[in-house]
Parts: C-alpha cells; sequence; structure tokens
C-alpha cells in the first residue's frame, strides 16, 4: 500500500489522482507539489492530502512518502528523479521518459544505480482492448507478427508547456508517437531490436517550433515494421487506433472515438464530453468509464502490485529509454529524409535475430504461395516452383 507523493497537480496529475483512489482503494496520495501555491493547495483539497508545498524536495522527501509520481512537464522528469535517488525513494514518471535519449539514459541509470523502484507510466499499452489484444497475439492467433500500426491524434495538448520546444523537447512525435512506438514494439516483441526509422514530419497548423504532424515506419530485427501516425491537427477529438497484422490473422482495435456509445444534443445541459473531444452539441461520443478505457487503472494496478511484491513492473525506465532512442532516430530522418539507425547505447533483448522464414512448403517441389476457395466451389492453388522460380496455378474441382 505506497504512500505517494504526487509532482504536479494539473492535467495529467489529476487524471492519475482520480484512477489511484479509486482503483484499489487502499492507496493513498499524502503528499503533492506544485509550481503554483493556490494549484498544490486546490489539489490538496480535492484530494485530500496531508501535505501541499511548492518545494519540490520537501514532498520527495516527505517521511511518510514512499512512491514519487511524476506528472510533470518533460523538462523537469530529470531533476525529479535525481532527487528520488538522492533521497532514496521509488518512483513512477508520467511519459515520455525523457526529452531525448540522452537524459532518459541517465535517468535509467540513476535509478538503477540507487537500486530504487521504477515504473514508467505508459498507460496505453494497458487498456482494456489492448490487453485483450496482446494475449491473443501472446497466444499464436496471430502467427508472426508482420505488421503493427498505431495512430494517436488529436487538436493539441492542455498545457502551453507542450508547445514549448525547450520545455517539452519536441512536438507531437514525442507526445504522441511514444505511445504508438511503444505500442508496436509491444506486439512485435519487446525483445526484438528496434534498427532504423523513416519519417516525415511537418509543421502544417499550429504556429510552433515543433512538429505538428508526422508518420514513421521502425524497422525490427526479424523484419517486422512498426509504423505510427501521431498529429496535433486532426479536427473531431481523440483518434486511437491500433492495427496488427500477423501471417494468421489481423486485429483493428479503435480505442476511444468510436466506442459504441453515441449521441445527439442540442446542447442543453451538456458539459465534458470526453477527453479531447472539441463539441458539446450534435452527435457525440462519450466514454463509458474514461480512467479504464485509457488503461490507467489497469497500469496503476500493475505498478502498485509490482511495488508491494518487490518485482518489477510490465513498464520500466528501459522501456522508457528505447522508446526515447526510437523517437531521437525518427527527429533524425525527419531531418535527412532517409533511414537512420536507432542508436542504443543499452540494450538487453535479443541480439542477432534473423528474419523469419517465409517459405511454406506445399510438396517436395513447390512453395506455397496461395489457397483460396473459387465463387464456383474450386478449390485453386498458386503454387512456386522451388527450382525454376515459375508460379503456376493448380485448380481441384
Amino acid at each position: 500500500m505506497p504512500k505517494i507523493a504526487m509532482l504536479g497537480s494539473g492535467f495529467i496529475g489529476r487524471f492519475y489522482a482520480e484512477s489511484i483512489l479509486g482503483g484499489r482503494s487502499r492507496d493513498r496520495i499524502v503528499s503533492v507539489y506544485s509550481r503554483r501555491d493556490e494549484s498544490a493547495q486546490k489539489f490538496a483539497t480535492d484530494y485530500h492530502c496531508s501535505h501541499w508545498t511548492t518545494n519540490m524536495e520537501e514532498s520527495i522527501a516527505h517521511p511518510e512518502v514512499d512512491l514519487v509520481c511524476i506528472s510533470l512537464p518533460n523538462n523537469l522528469h530529470e531533476i525529479a528523479v535525481l532527487l528520488c535517488c538522492k533521497h532514496g525513494k521509488a518512483v513512477m514518471t508520467t511519459k515520455p521518459l525523457g526529452r531525448n535519449a540522452t537524459e532518459a539514459r541517465r535517468m535509467l541509470e540513476a535509478v538503477e544505480d540507487a537500486g530504487i523502484f521504477n515504473g514508467y507510466l505508459e498507460d496505453l499499452v494497458y487498456t482494456p482492448k489492448f490487453l485483450k489484444a496482446f494475449e491473443s497475439v501472446k497466444n499464436g492467433a496471430l502467427g508472426r507478427i508482420l505488421w503493427s500500426k498505431s495512430r494517436e491524434t488529436h487538436p493539441g495538448p492542455h498545457s502551453d508547456w507542450f508547445w514549448d520546444l525547450e520545455q517539452a523537447g519536441g512536438g507531437c512525435i514525442l507526445d504522441l508517437g511514444c505511445h504508438c512506438v511503444e505500442i508496436a514494439r509491444s506486439f512485435i516483441g519487446k525483445d526484438i531490436k528496434p534498427i532504423e526509422v523513416m519519417c516525415w514530419a511537418d509543421t502544417q497548423v499550429k504556429p510552433i517550433d515543433a512538429e505538428d504532424h508526422a508518420i514513421g515506419l521502425v524497422k525490427y530485427e526479424n523484419g517486422a515494421i512498426g509504423q505510427f501516425e501521431v498529429s496535433w491537427t486532426f479536427r473531431g477529438g481523440l483518434d486511437l487506433r491500433d492495427e496488427v497484422m500477423g501471417t494468421e490473422g489481423t486485429i483493428w482495435i479503435n480505442n476511444f472515438l468510436r466506442t459504441g456509445f453515441e449521441m445527439f444534443t442540442t446542447g442543453k445541459g451538456a458539459d465534458y464530453v470526453a477527453e479531447k473531444a472539441e463539441s458539446n452539441t450534435g452527435w457525440l461520443f462519450p466514454v463509458g468509464d474514461e480512467l479504464n478505457e485509457l488503461g490507467y487503472n489497469h497500469m496503476f494496478a500493475d505498478v502498485f502490485n509490482a511495488f508491494d511484491q518487490g518485482r518489477a513492473p510490465k513498464e520500466t525506465f528501459y522501456d522508457g529509454y528505447i522508446v526515447n532512442a526510437i523517437l531521437d532516430a525518427a527527429y533524425r530522418s525527419a531531418k535527412t529524409k532517409r533511414w537512420e539507425p536507432v542508436q542504443l547505447e543499452i540494450w538487453r533483448g535479443r541480439t542477432g535475430v534473423g528474419k523469419d522464414n517465409h517459405l511454406t512448403d506445399y510438396d517436395a517441389d513447390h512453395y506455397l504461395v496461395k489457397e483460396e476457395m473459387t465463387h464456383y466451389g474450386a478449390k485453386k492453388l498458386i503454387l512456386k516452383n522451388k527450382t525454376t522460380g515459375k508460379i503456376t496455378e493448380q485448380v481441384i474441382d
């Protein structure tokens, strides 16, 4: 039963607090730090925190605190992590881990040198639909995974610091791509090494220095491809979609914008609909249980159970570091217009994994290209001769 210091009292801190206090019903937030006095006091009142402060170290070092939750702007993550190491406090942090892989590696090495528990709060690999899909993939329902695509688009983030390149470290690639990369990486296999990235990015709409729209491909050592589509320019709300394709099947997931809950209203009495919804009139797509659908409940259950049991959670600072390294390659590719290598100074997965054999034997002389049933009731086979390479077809009545 951890006693938590919440660093940050804004949008994500409040999302986290709602899930933490409503999840296992035995975890407590005992301290809150905010950069603004009035925000700290309001958070403390709303979530019954006994201690609030505008001094980050004071909150981390509070004698009751044994686990720190970082829900701060990206440029403050490393400062907070190093203070947790200084005081020997377990730590979990919102995504992305760092503004770049160099920062992320320093944080990873710091928590491991200090020997403290660390969790990476990547909520979208804990959504109910992802968890169900992941079990199907793990059990072989899709066969060998060839391609995994993840999309997150919306009209842009809530807080001012996201739009400042120095504080955030990047635009929609860093903010949203971190989710998409870890989703695809999970389906493909987190022990499979990412090799190189090709990425297009541009600033199409927003008056900012960072990118507001990007598309990228991540090539893995076994030949699989991860794809991400991210945007701060999408109109219509928060669009979260995943696709996974394997040799034996396909999964399509729509996590948020189309959930089976649709409502029309003239606006009378309408208020909050869902995160990043752009309107409260007309046809709307509310979300029945936002905390659950976005993965927060399952995420904190995993992190807190791991903390109680003295084991690592599913997502750690190491995962955050790998994601940052992939996104660094994406940023380089967006500038060079070429495939850019993923530079990993720390890799703990498999090495030398070759591309899986894609050839399926039909008989001693042929490979099977395709088998199908025709509309006129006959079975058709497309075959390739193993010696000559000639493609032929065979119809079986």
